[in-house]
């Protein structure tokens, strides 16, 4: 029997239903506990950032970060580790794919639809019977629950909500927690800075000459040095710091620089060139390797 029976991505604000898995299940005792979720989702945004509460046969488990709820519907043998492991999962992965501007702008329920074939895809593969044949790697999420225990909500909190106890529980945000810097991330990090430092005082160059001759070529190459030196700079913040569409952005920015040389084509040579695009390549590839560091337990999934 599958123990993950549904999940809500919501608007952690108001309770907005931005996607969900579909409802195959017809007992009559989840349809009741589903009924709550409209009352927990609305009062979700004064509730700890990890709460459960069962209803009847069933639990229901959440989590929230950034202005998103993350809600799943489990049976009452499932596991806390296992349930908030997926919960994990749909997090880390919408949290790197969603636009935060859109999700607290948007107005139509289930406007985030896209996200709804991960979702199903997602519990079936937690729901899948060899995905607990092994036990070693709940041992990650075990700790983290013990460190940040679940709280376990009461009738009296989903009637009036959470601000009549002073319970205070820390929040764990993936999205501000990468992985360690590896040697070739530190590598690409310096080259990067070097080539940035290199346009930076090229461009200062340009700007004297420009200063002297008004020469619209001078100009146009002390604009090409400062783009690339912005798109340099830029490549290393996405590197260290978490943003959502960091490998999209990653890549404008090494076309940015692509362009910044192209421009300066009659002033550096082949060598110097692919050196700089070379370096931006490299950037893109340790960007797109330094992923979150929260992420779900494997399950064999």
């Amino acid at each position: 029997m599958s123990m993950v029976l549904f999940a809500l991505v919501m608007r952690s604000t108001d309770g907005l239903p931005l996607s969900a898995t579909t409802d195959y299940e017809q007992d009559e005792g989840l349809q009741e506990t589903k009924k709550q979720i409209k009352t927990l989702s609305e009062k979700l945004s004064t509730f700890p950032s990890r709460c459960s509460l069962k209803t009847g046969k069933f639990h229901i488990h959440f989590t929230s970060s950034l202005g998103i709820g993350y809600l799943a519907v489990c049976t009452e043998n499932c596991p806390n580790d296992l349930a908030f492991g997926f919960l994990e999962e749909l997090q880390r992965e919408i949290l790197d794919r969603c636009d935060g501007f859109l999700v607290r702008n948007t107005v139509r329920p289930y406007s985030f639809n896209e996200f709804d074939d991960f979702l199903q895809d997602t519990m079936q593969r937690y729901n899948s019977p060899r995905s607990l044949t092994s036990k070693i790697n709940l041992a990650d999420m075990q700790s983290e629950l013990e460190k940040i225990p679940t709280y376990q909500l009461s009738p009296e909190d989903l009637r009036f909500g959470f601000p009549h106890r002073k319970v205070f529980h820390k929040s764990i945000t993936p999205s501000q927690q990468l992985e360690p810097v590896s040697l070739p991330g530190i590598i690409s990090c310096v080259l990067s800075i070097f080539c940035g430092g290199l346009n930076l005082l090229q461009g200062f160059h340009a700007i004297e000459g420009f200063m002297q001759s008004h020469n619209d070529e001078d100009f146009n190459d002390m604009i090409a040095f400062f783009l690339g030196t912005a798109a340099c700079l830029y490549q290393f913040y996405l590197f260290a710091y978490f943003s959502v569409r960091r490998n999209i952005k990653s890549f404008l920015a090494f076309a940015l620089i692509c362009l910044s040389n192209i421009c300066l084509f009659e002033l550096r040579n082949v060598w110097q060139i692919l050196f700089h695009v070379t370096v931006a390549a490299f950037m893109i590839l340790q960007i797109s390797l330094r992923q979150l560091q929260c992420k779900a337990p494997d399950y064999n999934v």
